[in-house]
């Protein structure tokens, strides 16, 4: 046979006889958690933004003295150094799964990696930030403290080191339920609706 037979064939070929995958439905139907992932990343990057930007404000707009003025923002570029970092990779998830389009297993389960991976690393961000929430929120109380009774030469009471370590504890602990929280619900309860779906094709 040669090359004219099989393009004669080929043109012969008809439509109907081309069979798609049975499962091509089911894969595609993890498009709309999908697309809610999609939405709910593409806000997330709008809210940090406004986040970080309000945080720089915080000096201006309490009227803060030049030594004061300096350590914040010391600290603030380090915060800043952080958030870039990982929204850096966060924004390279966002345009992978931009790019994605479920047609297959293979696509389907590799997009379902890349979301638990990307889930995970959205909880270390989280907890990265700690330490700089604490040392807002220490700020914050010895702040008010120097306006109540003053502070000389660090000595401080039993209470006030009371409140310095439950101020610690507390926004650790809230801190890591915040973040389960808020991961299961703007984006696990979807990867567990991808999940679902790959585990339906598996019992075909």
């Amino acid at each position: 046979m040669d090359f004219n037979d099989i393009q004669n064939a080929w043109n012969n070929e008809k439509p109907e006889n081309v069979i798609l995958p049975k499962n091509l439905e089911k894969i595609q139907s993890a498009n709309m958690p999908l697309d809610k992932i999609r939405r709910n990343l593409k806000n997330e990057f709008v809210y940090q933004i406004i986040s970080m930007f309000f945080l720089g404000t915080i000096p201006l707009i309490c009227h803060f003295n030049a030594q004061m003025f300096f350590l914040y923002y010391l600290i603030y570029s380090l915060f800043l150094a952080v958030c870039v970092y990982y929204l850096v990779k966060l924004y390279f998830f966002f345009k992978r799964l931009n790019a994605t389009t479920l047609k297959t297993k293979d696509s389907l389960y590799e997009t379902y990696f890349d979301i638990r991976l990307n889930m995970e690393l959205y909880k270390t961000f989280g907890f990265s930030l700690t330490p700089f929430l604490v040392i807002y929120l220490l700020g914050f109380y010895f702040y008010g403290l120097s306006k109540t009774s003053g502070l000389s030469n660090f000595e401080f009471s039993n209470g006030q080191l009371i409140g310095f370590f439950a101020i610690v504890v507390f926004t650790v602990l809230s801190m890591g339920i915040s973040l389960e929280w808020w991961v299961q619900k703007f984006y696990g309860k979807y990867a567990k609706e991808i999940k679902k779906v790959i585990d339906e094709l598996k019992e075909e």
